[in-house]
């Protein structure tokens, strides 16, 4: 686990060396993302988290000082495994149409929410770093724009950093749809969207 320091205070998360200690972070992590998908970032406690992972709240903030470090902590590891999805893609993309690679890279997504509820309440939080904002950006821009490359037929070059932007915000149209509206809702406006993006693909 990378070290990470809270903006607002001089505290940092301990990263243990020990096995043993490595899986009660696992653990600890396992039981936050279990309380955030369910209460939501703002009404989780870490009381909560330490009671379903069996822990000690003690042994809780010995690895978590602030429940803002516990969710930064979890956020990233769950971006690394949103990355890891979507770079799965790589092989299959040069016998894929434009349209072909943005659905996708949609439907990874949308796996991945089920998969990972958290994510949609972690995205939503107000005290995201500026800086690890800009640079998840970038390094997901740079995927994307990667994989639209790649297409056949392909795209024209001048519009591969466009089309990742536009399919980067889709993408983040689809977890604050997930976060604010019924299940049924969100799903037809992302798919009126995704309908929408493939037309202007298929026109370029």
């Amino acid at each position: 686990m990378p070290s990470q320091t809270s903006s607002k205070k001089n505290v940092s998360i301990h990263t243990p060396r020990l096995e043993r200690g490595k899986q009660r972070v696992a653990e600890l992590m396992a039981a936050a993302a279990r309380v955030f998908a369910e209460q939501g970032y703002d009404a989780a406690t870490m009381t909560e988290v330490a009671a379903l992972a069996q822990a000690s709240i003690g042994s809780l903030y010995q690895y978590f000082p602030t429940k803002a470090l516990l969710a930064q902590a979890l956020h990233s590891a769950q971006l690394e495994m949103l990355r890891g999805r979507l770079e799965s893609l790589a092989p299959q993309a040069p016998n894929l149409s434009p349209r072909q690679i943005a659905e996708r890279i949609l439907e990874e997504l949308s796996l991945f929410l089920e998969e990972n509820p958290a994510f949609i309440a972690l995205a939503e939080r107000r005290d995201i770093d500026k800086k690890a904002k800009a640079a998840t950006r970038s390094g997901l821009l740079s995927l994307l724009t990667g994989l639209l490359a790649q297409a056949q037929p392909p795209l024209p070059a001048e519009r591969h950093a466009l089309t990742a932007v536009m399919l980067l915000e889709l993408m983040k149209i689809a977890v604050s749809l997930k976060a604010r509206e019924p299940a049924e809702i969100a799903e037809d406006v992302l798919q009126t969207f995704k309908s929408m993006l493939g037309q202007h693909l298929d026109s370029l």
